[in-house]
């Protein structure tokens, strides 16, 4: 609808007085578009009334009603007859609230002029202003609302392993504001197209005091009027934040650090994720607070929940803040059962400062005090923190050798390397953990190392490491099971699938996965050589990981199992959502832990791994204990027995899930194997009871199984073995934990369980060379040939030596 104009010759003589004044006085060009547009009354009432009563609506369900008495001036407006006087009397009250005024030309060209209201912001929080819109394009395009202070504060991870900074930390400092167009119900997204409307366009300040920004308005690409007449600049007063003081205490009653998740009652999260630098993850909706620390707050409603990980109980509280009062937060976790007080310690072995979901600029990833912030809150007793190829060379100066100086009594940090980004990526990343040099032999860039994982494990070996794999489970996929019992497609790369078959949800399986990944694909050649220590599991889906293991583990060969996250890649909601729990013999206290002592249990086997949910306090066979060392060699794990025979297992376990399964389990639970969360107790669960099923494991297959209470409390379980032969034992609930196993040697005969797996595995060498070979370099591959060659005739061997199938 067209705007009232004047009529001919009083606009050609306003227009020649302006261009006079402008002549005279440039500066008022200016201000020109400050000027408020006109009160217009040619607005068809019945629309425009609609149209109010629903943005008043909005604004009370924004929280940012109107006044008690333009309210009831609206209310006797609706009662009024004169259809010119309502519509023109509606904008009187509205205008002077408006922050901005937007015009839409006939051409649709937009220009943004200063509205009357007092640019106020709060510190923290978000504030609600109007935006009156004159449309005389009946445009029906949504409002968009921009500024350069609301450009992002950085930049995500390219992968480079030496970015170019171009966002700079003063940039980052620049960049105080968000925007948010409110378009929820009662509101539309777009535009009605009338010729009068009203929008909310919502500010975050994250700074106090003074700040300009810059707002430009409009409705699609190309529709900004010239001159940059769709901006105006605006000074804007930011109130400060209210304090809020922290008390955390832990089971203890001692001072803690975990994560606070905030939220108002609308859901927005606090402190606003895109404002965010470190020691606050912008990819977290959570931040970590010690106690004695502050959370600065807006004044307002909020429900906070507090989390330490899954040995804890979540916590949770309402907080009313108040202008000018400082609030205080208290909270007092409790677990529902402490690990290290069985002698059990938690650790996550791969987690990452740089890369995936972290930012390159304005720093090249975080500082090694805010992943141990993060360590702490999740209550992590060890955190290996791995560079890798993602800004390498700016976090390898973090690598010291030795246990982070930054370390605490019960949390220990230490900074290693995954072979992530490497020449020899494509074989399958590396963890290499406890080393005491981080650059290969004769490299000084990370395009100089090997093509291959053999040599790089190797290197690691000799000085004392503890290698492995890291997301063991990619590019071992297995196809789908179909209705009728026949294998269907490969699952996606990265799991998950469409039509009508199941996941693979079988051990072992005896399908061929196609080898063409980044996880522990050539460990079928490594572990033949000994050269691998574990395989990681947890962080992909639980039957791609296990299913080469178990086969691995039939021929005789002793690599262990290792819990890890693969934080920010694979997971960015936390770290320790994968976790291994290592027995430290001796030891019932965190604050007496050493590394040492924990990645030799790691490597001895001496350790399972799992969610967290669930836990395994104690295994033996007979009375050897899973990690013990009774034969003359002293190998941890290695149980001898004179001859065949019954042997009674005995394992003493202990899981938590709801009384009654929520939504979210319910969801978790009907997802596919393949799909995340890949481990998770919820998938255990049997039926709508509370129970779980905990499986004990021979030579790969399940031989017991029993129901127990997931509520929490200890249960004690015993089976009887018969035992036949030489084979490896392990308990699981799968896929939410697994022990690793304990070897049984029954009359000095080698473990050689399975003919078929050793021929699986044999068959596996060919698949794997077969999507090597082309990504290793050529005067490495003579060498390669005859490692793979080597390890495909030691699984014939040990295939003839099998006692089965």
């Amino acid at each position: 609808m067209q705007r009232q104009r004047p009529s001919g010759n009083t606009l050609c003589q306003r227009i020649a007085a302006l261009l006079l004044l402008l002549v005279v006085n440039p500066q008022l060009s200016s201000v020109a578009q400050e000027v408020p547009e006109p009160i217009i009354g040619t607005v068809d009432r019945q629309p425009f009334e609609a149209g109010v009563k629903r943005f008043v609506q909005a604004l009370e369900i924004a929280g940012s009603p109107l006044p008690a008495a333009d309210q009831q001036t609206l209310r006797q407006l609706w009662q009024e007859n004169d259809q010119t006087k309502v519509v023109r009397e509606i904008q009187t009250v509205l205008d002077r609230h408006c922050l901005a005024i937007v015009s839409i030309n006939p051409e649709s060209r937009v220009k943004v002029a200063i509205g009357p209201a007092k640019p106020m912001l709060d510190q923290n929080g978000w504030t609600n202003h109007l935006v009156k819109v004159v449309n005389e394009a009946g445009v029906t395009a949504p409002l968009v609302c921009t500024s350069p202070q609301a450009a992002p504060m950085v930049r995500r991870s390219s992968s480079s392993p030496d970015p170019e900074l171009s966002i700079t930390p003063a940039d980052a400092q620049r960049r105080w504001l968000d925007i948010a167009m409110y378009d929820s119900q009662p509101l539309h997204r777009n535009l009605s197209g009338l010729g009068i409307e009203y929008r909310i366009v919502q500010l975050y300040s994250r700074d106090a005091g003074k700040r300009e920004a810059t707002l430009a308005m409009d409705v699609g690409q190309g529709t900004q009027d010239l001159g940059f007449r769709n901006e105006i600049s605006l000074l804007f007063d930011c109130r400060p934040s209210v304090p809020v003081n922290l008390v955390i205490r832990d089971h203890d009653g001692t001072p803690t650090t975990c994560s606070l998740l905030v939220k108002d009652q609308r859901g927005r999260i606090y402190p606003n994720p895109s404002r965010r630098l470190a020691p606050d993850f912008f990819f977290h909706n959570q931040v970590y607070r010690a106690s004695g620390e502050s959370l600065n707050l807006a004044p307002g409603t909020y429900q906070i929940t507090a989390y330490r990980g899954p040995e804890y109980h979540t916590a949770h509280a309402s907080l009313r803040v108040n202008e000018g009062q400082p609030a205080r937060l208290e909270f007092d976790l409790q677990r529902w059962i402490h690990m290290a007080r069985y002698g059990w310690f938690s650790g996550d072995h791969h987690v990452h400062a740089a890369g995936c979901a972290h930012y390159e600029n304005p720093s090249q990833g975080v500082k090694p005090e805010d992943m141990l912030r993060h360590l702490v809150g999740e209550d992590l007793n060890v955190g290996c923190v791995l560079s890798w190829g993602p800004c390498w060379y700016f976090q390898k100066q973090f690598f010291e050798g030795d246990v982070s100086s930054l370390s605490k009594p019960g949390y220990l940090m230490r900074y290693d390397v995954e072979v992530s980004g490497f020449p020899s990526s494509h074989a399958g990343h590396l963890c290499l953990l406890q080393l005491s040099e981080d650059d290969y032999p004769g490299t000084d860039r990370i395009d100089q190392w090997p093509s291959w994982t053999l040599p790089v494990l190797r290197w690691g070996k000799e000085q004392g490491g503890v290698v492995g794999y890291s997301h063991s489970g990619w590019g071992l996929a297995l196809p789908d099971y179909l209705p009728g019992g026949g294998r269907g497609n490969l699952p996606r790369q990265w799991g998950g699938n469409q039509g009508p078959g199941r996941a693979a949800d079988r051990l072992p399986d005896y399908a061929m996965p196609p080898f063409d990944g980044i996880g522990a694909n050539e460990y079928i050649v490594t572990a033949a050589h000994d050269v691998c220590d574990f395989i990681s599991a947890v962080d992909t889906p639980a039957i791609w990981e296990l299913n080469i293991w178990y086969h691995v583990l039939n021929c005789g060969f002793r690599t262990r199992i290792s819990g890890e996250t693969d934080f920010p890649c694979i997971y960015g909601e936390r770290v320790g959502l994968g976790r291994s729990y290592v027995q430290v013999p001796s030891i019932n206290d965190a604050a007496e832990l050493d590394y040492v002592s924990w990645v030799q249990g790691l490597k001895a086997g001496r350790s399972y791994v799992g969610d967290g949910m669930c836990h395994l306090l104690n295994f033996s066979i007979g009375e050897f204990p899973l990690g013990g060392t009774a034969d003359e060699k002293g190998r941890p794990s290695e149980y001898r027995v004179d001859r065949s025979g019954k042997q009674t297992v005995r394992c003493e376990v202990a899981a938590m899930l709801p009384a009654e399964q929520d939504d979210a389990g319910r969801a978790i639970a009907q997802r596919r194997l393949d799909e995340k969360p890949y481990w998770h107790l919820e998938r255990a669960r049997e039926g709508r009871s509370r129970k779980v099923p905990v499986e004990l494991i021979a030579g790969g297959q399940v031989v017991g199984r029993k129901m127990i209470e997931a509520d929490g409390k200890p249960v004690s379980l015993e089976f009887e073995l018969d035992l036949q032969s030489s084979t490896w034992v392990a308990v699981r609930v799968l896929p939410s934990m697994h022990s690793n196993p304990i070897f049984v040697t029954v009359d000095d005969q080698p473990i050689r369980v399975s003919r078929r797996s050793a021929q699986w595995c044999r068959d596996a060498v060919d698949v794997c060379w077969a999507q090597k070979r082309g990504n290793i370099r050529p005067e490495e591959l003579d060498e390669a040939k005859q490692a793979y060659d080597e390890a495909k005739a030691i699984y014939i061997k040990r295939a003839e030596e099998a006692i089965g199938e």
